[in-house]
């Protein structure tokens, strides 16, 4: 058997590396200035795991924010607390080690077929784009240029088009804040180690993080952070498979220990692949540069997170969630030949924008019925 390649560390990885900051960094600034949770648990874990999960997979596995236990936690932060957050990541790491440990998830993902899974991450695709166009439009001048310099430099082997969106978002916040450069001279390196966070930890914040956060996810992730995720890991690369049981397990695993240090629950997804591919990676190298920087950014730095991630104007992250986005839908364009093919995946993908879980249960509904001619179309 060939072995499967190594990690790079190349200027195309390290481009590919910040594919998915468009996700990343707005849910870790809403639970450090909303939730008033401390910055070092969140993003230490976040590296410790990103670095793990790239050294292990060797592809450019991601690990992303929980978007339902975080939407839910930083738009309902006067009802949430940090405690129910954690409780939400313990009960997410236990339900998914149990899941996957017992090899439920085979049967789920053998009786899923194509045009399910493509409806998926075509609704997925699909909301990344109205995402990233909404924050495109809070300032929609820079935004166009930062789209034109994208599409220039998408295929240029010399600028990596995520370079160049960077610096170019960069000098745009200098440039309107000059102020700022003053903020960032005066930065100073100091350690800053994560605590235990679950000391105050009660059994009504446990139960309430499960029942408010952590049960509302379940279908969300299981339909693109498992096995989305695991279709698009092995459809791009071959030579590096993976199964829904592995990456559940490594979920659960993930989950059971970011809560004891502070961080948020976390997860992978097929979305965030699809934007460090996108931008130039290929390999596992990708996503161990993004732990490595979020690594030294929370030991280091965490006292100035929240100025060093905002240098990024929201215009610009809105582009790299289109261009993922884009990226991410074009692979449900092998769906199959039959019209009924098109049809699974286009219900899938519509009920997958409102809700990956009912998109994903939509479309298994309407394979079946078709298949037993319930009705044909």
């Amino acid at each position: 058997m060939k072995a499967a390649p190594g990690n790079r560390y190349n200027r195309s990885e390290w481009a590919g590396a910040f594919g998915d900051v468009g996700t990343l960094i707005p849910f870790i600034i809403g639970y450090i200035s909303i939730l008033n949770m401390e910055p070092t648990g969140i993003l230490l874990t976040f590296g410790v795991f990103l670095i793990a999960s790239g050294l292990y997979y060797k592809t450019p596995f991601p690990v992303q924010p929980m978007k339902a236990v975080g939407g839910a936690a930083i738009t309902q932060a006067t009802l949430i607390t940090p405690n129910m957050v954690w409780g939400a990541g313990l009960f997410s790491g236990l339900f998914w080690l149990i899941v996957g440990l017992s090899g439920a998830l085979k049967y789920i993902a053998r009786i899923a077929s194509k045009p399910v899974i493509r409806g998926v991450v075509l609704g997925l695709g699909i909301s990344f784009v109205m995402q990233g166009t909404a924050l495109m439009r809070t300032d929609f001048i820079i935004a166009l240029i930062a789209l034109a310099l994208t599409f220039l430099l998408l295929a240029n082997k010399y600028i990596p088009a995520m370079f160049a969106l960077l610096i170019f978002g960069i000098a745009v916040t200098v440039i309107r804040a000059p102020g700022i450069l003053q903020e960032l001279s005066a930065i100073r390196p100091g350690l800053n180690l994560p605590q235990f966070a679950l000391i105050t930890l009660t059994w009504h914040e446990l139960l309430s993080g499960i029942l408010i956060l952590g049960i509302v996810q379940i279908p969300l992730t299981l339909g693109n952070a498992v096995i989305a995720t695991t279709i698009e890991n092995n459809r791009m690369f071959p030579d590096r498979l993976v199964s829904e049981k592995k990456v559940a397990v490594s979920k659960g695993f993930m989950n059971l220990v970011s809560p004891i240090l502070g961080g948020v629950p976390i997860c992978h997804g097929a979305g965030g692949m699809a934007a460090h591919v996108r931008f130039g990676a290929r390999t596992g190298g990708s996503v161990v540069i993004l732990g490595g920087s979020l690594l030294l950014l929370g030991l280091f730095f965490s006292d100035s997170v929240l100025l060093l991630l905002g240098m990024i104007p929201s215009s610009v992250l809105g582009v790299i969630l289109f261009f993922a986005g884009l990226e991410l839908a074009m692979s449900a364009r092998d769906v199959g030949p039959e019209k009924s093919d098109f049809y699974v995946l286009l219900i899938t993908a519509s009920f997958s924008l409102w809700n990956v879980g009912i998109g994903f249960l939509a479309g298994l509904i309407v394979q079946e019925l078709l298949k037993r001619n319930v009705f044909r179309v």
